[in-house]
């Protein structure tokens, strides 16, 4: 039974705050241990109820922020970048179950660290005219390969948001929303144990499900003007308003590779503190 974890980190264990997550920092240094304890809590309970193979794919930022020193080892990693599925890399190899470890809500949205692939110039994300956060996004990839959604662990928002998405995961509240930059946060030792039960319960559902393929639509708005003027170069991207583009695409993998595109261009784009 092989699992894979996508481990993003604004949703983990005690994260509140930029500097918290941005890769060479006093704080980053300390929330790698925390994050890394989270995924090898999720780890512990896979195996005990029957996972053999877990991967965990890195899908936070420069995708080297776990420490493979201090894995489970019993675990593989995939980490760095750049990745063709990006956070839902190995999704294509067989997995019989994912989890979405440290996840958060999407931009426009109430929740810690709230956003969409980028931190703060896209204001909203629309899958199939449904607002979208990354986790919408990979639960889509996720169908698309017959790979059910196990596991949503991080804010309370992030949890409302997949009882949406993944109305059949286990969701896992690490930290109650106050607002972007604040929340009630559980001490490790209690989202560890909260972790591996749900990890552990969930396995239950662990199995390939029927595929489902169709054509997507994804629409991005964008703070500034430029940036949709930017993304709107790209072969087959419309720009639909001031700052709003839109693309199709003829399947949910095509859509994310397009959609990395976009998020690419715009945030070459920004200049400086004017964005």
């Amino acid at each position: 039974m092989r699992i894979m974890i996508s481990a993003d980190m604004e949703g983990a264990t005690g994260v509140t705050w930029t500097e918290d997550v941005i890769p060479g920092t006093e704080q980053w240094q300390r929330f790698r241990r925390l994050f890394t304890g989270d995924v090898n809590a999720t780890i512990a309970g896979l195996f005990d109820a029957g996972a053999t193979d877990v991967l965990v794919n890195e899908a936070h930022s420069s995708q080297r922020n776990l420490l493979l020193e201090d894995l489970d080892g019993r675990a593989r990693m995939l980490t760095g970048r750049h990745k063709p599925l990006s956070m839902m890399q190995g999704i294509d190899t067989g997995v019989e179950g994912v989890v979405f470890l440290g996840y958060h809500a999407g931009a426009g949205f109430d929740g810690v660290l709230s956003h969409t692939y980028l931190e703060n110039q896209i204001t909203g994300v629309w899958l199939d005219d449904v607002p979208a956060s990354e986790g919408r996004l990979n639960a889509a990839m996720a169908a698309e390969y017959g790979v059910p959604v196990l596991v949503v662990s991080g804010d309370d928002k992030a949890c409302d948001d997949a009882q949406d998405y993944a109305p059949e995961a286990e969701l896992v509240t690490v930290k109650e929303c106050i607002s972007r930059y604040a929340a009630i946060c559980l001490p490790p030792a209690r989202t560890a144990e909260l972790l591996s039960s749900a990890a552990a319960d969930a396995m239950n559902r662990a199995g390939r499900v029927e595929r489902f393929t169709t054509p997507h639509r994804i629409e991005v708005e964008f703070d500034a003007s430029h940036l949709a003027q930017a993304a709107a170069v790209i072969p087959t991207v419309e720009q639909i308003g001031v700052r709003r583009v839109g693309f199709d695409a003829p399947d949910m993998t095509e859509a994310m590779k397009a959609f990395k595109i976009v998020t690419a261009i715009a945030a070459g784009a920004v200049q400086g503190i004017y964005g």
